[in-house]
């Protein structure tokens, strides 16, 4: 078997990896929690919400790809096993059954920003280990907070 060795060195690649791999579960739960609610969403912005779901499932789906090829580019393992997501996840998730496009709102407002809370700690940490990997996880967090943001817009009060 032939093993990719990383271009960086052990520590480095330990907490970047452990970065990556926190970020590929997210990312994947995160696309689940949205698929869950874009089947599920009902109410009278049901064609918006369900909509901008399928952007946040693409978006999440994509940079977990990416995600994990980083990973594997650096000699880390990627796991994104069912079971190892569903072990690992710790964002909000979605309830059982239909779900009023209110809740979805504030469903994903949480989980977007739970995530770039957590993104946010995963930058500053690789600031140092590896640079290139840190400028990844901060377009995943611009991106997600435009997500988040469109999804807070949709409760702003009437006048």
């Amino acid at each position: 078997m032939t093993v990719v060795k990383s271009t960086l060195p052990d520590d480095a690649r330990r907490v970047t990896g452990q970065a990556l791999q926190e970020t590929l579960v997210d990312l994947l739960g995160l696309s689940l929690v949205a698929k869950q609610a874009h089947w599920n969403v009902v109410g009278p912005r049901f064609r918006s919400i369900h909509l901008q779901l399928d952007e946040v499932v693409e978006a999440a789906r994509g940079f977990a790809d990416t995600v994990a090829e980083r990973a594997a580019a650096l000699g880390v393992t990627p796991d994104g096993r069912p079971e190892t997501v569903a072990a690992a996840y710790g964002l909000p998730g979605a309830k059982d059954g239909r779900l009023r496009d209110t809740e979805v709102v504030g469903l994903m407002v949480q989980s977007l920003e739970e995530a770039v809370t957590r993104l946010r700690d995963r930058i500053e940490v690789t600031d140092k280990p590896d640079p290139v990997t840190q400028d990844l996880l901060i377009g995943i967090t611009a991106e997600l907070e435009k997500q988040r943001w469109m999804f807070e817009a949709e409760n702003f009060p009437q006048d």
